[in-house]
């Protein structure tokens, strides 16, 4: 069962105190922040119902929410998420390609996840960043002006990085 730690719950009652009593219904979004990133980068039904408990909310309006938002995560996901902007100025500056070849590096469509759960390959929608198109956000930080080479010299540094933490 899901169940927030004492120091979660205290980062969770921060968070909803930022709003007037009643209406703890709009601490939802970095709640579920704060749910995701406790229970494995995803959120399950499991989860998603625990949320709405806390809240004091139906599940249904937790749900809505999640599903909503491509920041949320509804399965599991790799270790490294490469979230690629699929919008028009990434489109027109090479997005489409950058996608299908990171599809053909990894042998994953976007919605996947690389059998050895390093890599979940996403699309999503503007990331405000066109001036730097095409681009993806991975984790905190974008990589932008993608080509071939970028996405290579990524998916390497990803791998070593998760080599070295093993």
């Amino acid at each position: 069962m899901a169940q927030f730690s004492q120091e979660q719950l205290t980062e969770f009652n921060r968070l909803v105190s930022h709003y007037p009593e009643g209406k703890q219904k709009s601490a939802l979004l970095p709640v579920l922040h704060l749910a995701q990133n406790s229970f494995g980068g995803w959120l399950s039904a499991e989860t998603m119902d625990y949320v709405a408990d806390l809240l004091q909310i139906k599940p249904i309006e937790v749900y809505e929410v999640a599903t909503f938002y491509s920041m949320y995560n509804l399965k599991p996901v790799g270790k490294y998420m490469f979230e690629v902007c699929h919008t028009g100025p990434c489109m027109i500056s090479g997005s489409d390609n950058i996608i299908e070849y990171i599809q053909q590096q990894l042998g994953i469509k976007p919605g996947e996840t690389t059998a050895d759960g390093l890599f979940t390959l996403k699309t999503v929608e503007c990331l405000g960043a066109c001036g730097y198109a095409p681009m993806m956000q991975m984790g905190k930080t974008y990589r932008e002006h993608l080509t071939k080479e970028k996405v290579d010299a990524i998916i390497d540094e990803c791998r070593k990085n998760a080599a070295a933490n093993n």
